[in-house]
Order: structure tokens, then sequence, then C-alpha cells
């Protein structure tokens, strides 16, 4: 799929952005350039990798593994001493609604209320 510089003009507007013609060129060309890299990506065999649902490791994910590069030895030991800081899933009592609003310097609907901040 190539991104032409209608389709930029055309997100832009919908942005409310306005792009000088030499920066919607630049656009067109950086978006096809990520578009092209992304469909060689998209080539790939991913069928050996292992799927990840969370980027923080307990543990090294390489510990045991016996690979380690001298030059990244601190930041490898590093990464086996990290632990996951996220804490547990819990409920809990959140601020009542009539106080949150009570708060806000307007409100409606048992919503805050703002002023509007995009005209066209």
């Amino acid at each position: 799929m190539k991104i032409t510089e209608q389709d930029v003009l055309y997100v832009a507007a919908l942005a409310n952005l306005e792009l000088t013609e030499d920066e919607a060129t630049r656009l067109v060309t950086d978006l096809n350039s990520i578009l092209a890299y992304v469909e060689k990506l998209n080539e790939l065999d991913t069928s050996t990798v292992e799927p990840m649902a969370q980027v923080l490791y307990e543990e090294s994910p390489q510990e045991g593994t016996g690979e380690s590069h001298d030059s990244n030895a601190e930041d490898e030991r590093s990464r086996r001493n990290m632990k996951q800081v996220l804490r547990d899933d819990e409920v809990r009592p959140s601020l009542p609604r009539e106080l949150s609003l009570s708060n806000a310097p307007e409100s409606a609907a048992g919503q805050f209320k703002v002023p509007k901040v995009i005209e066209r």
C-alpha cells in the first residue's frame, strides 16, 4: 500500500494540522519507507519465536544459555538481579464521584465539564 500526498493531507486535516508542501512531501516519503520496512519484517519467519505477554522479566531471558558478552557483562548482571516490579491486581475503593466532582470548576450530568479546545 502506497501513501499518497492526498492521504497525508486528509489525515492532517482530520488532526487539524497545517502542513507545508515540503512537510507533506517529506511525510509521504517517510511513511512509505516505514511501510516498506514493515513489509520486510512481515517476510521473517517468526514461527519459532515464543510469544511475550510482558517485557519485564524476573530474571534475564538469556540466563542459563551460557551466552555472555564481555562488553555487556555488567548490564547482564543487572538484568539478572532485576525483579519484576508490577503489583498484584486487586479491587480497591475509588474516590466517590461526588467528591471528585466537588473539586471541578464546572460539572454536568455527573461528569467534568471542560471548555472546547479544538476550533475549526
